[in-house]
């Protein structure tokens, strides 16, 4: 069936009110920040789309154990003459966040930004066995 473009991808999901679509839907506003997500051995590769982003307005903080990507745009406002009828740009803020572990630093992760993917490095970190700490006191004789 078709439908006119104003509705979007998910109309009919919207109409019924479908959750797992309004997720999605706002997790990927307008195709930014689609992210693959590849294991290997020796870790996690994150492949994220930031189509139309510039290097310094992408930012990624590690917290408590939560890997945080913020990417902000701004298109430029065009002179044209007469009335805009439509404008398919995306201007704004979104972020996501991933849990990646309270063991890793942020010296840990590698990034880097090319082509208008960002691609994270997350190295798999191994939980190491808790030694007991001796409580006894050493007596010399």
């Amino acid at each position: 069936m078709l439908r006119p473009s104003i509705f979007g991808d998910a109309f009919m999901d919207d109409f019924f009110g479908f959750p797992e679509s309004k997720y999605e839907k706002n997790t990927n506003s307008n195709g930014l920040m689609r992210t693959d997500i590849y294991e290997n051995e020796e870790g996690f590769v994150l492949n994220m789309e930031l189509p139309g982003c510039k290097k310094e307005n992408v930012k990624a903080e590690l917290k408590e154990g939560y890997l945080t990507i913020t990417a902000s745009r701004q298109d430029e406002q065009e002179a044209h003459e007469g009335k805009c009828i439509r404008k398919e740009r995306y201007s704004g803020t979104c972020s996501r966040c991933y849990f990646v572990g309270k063991n890793l630093k942020k010296e840990d992760i590698k990034a880097k930004f090319e082509d208008g993917v960002l691609k994270l490095f997350v190295p798999k970190v191994e939980k190491k066995p808790q030694v007991e700490e001796s409580n006894y006191i050493m007596i010399d004789g």
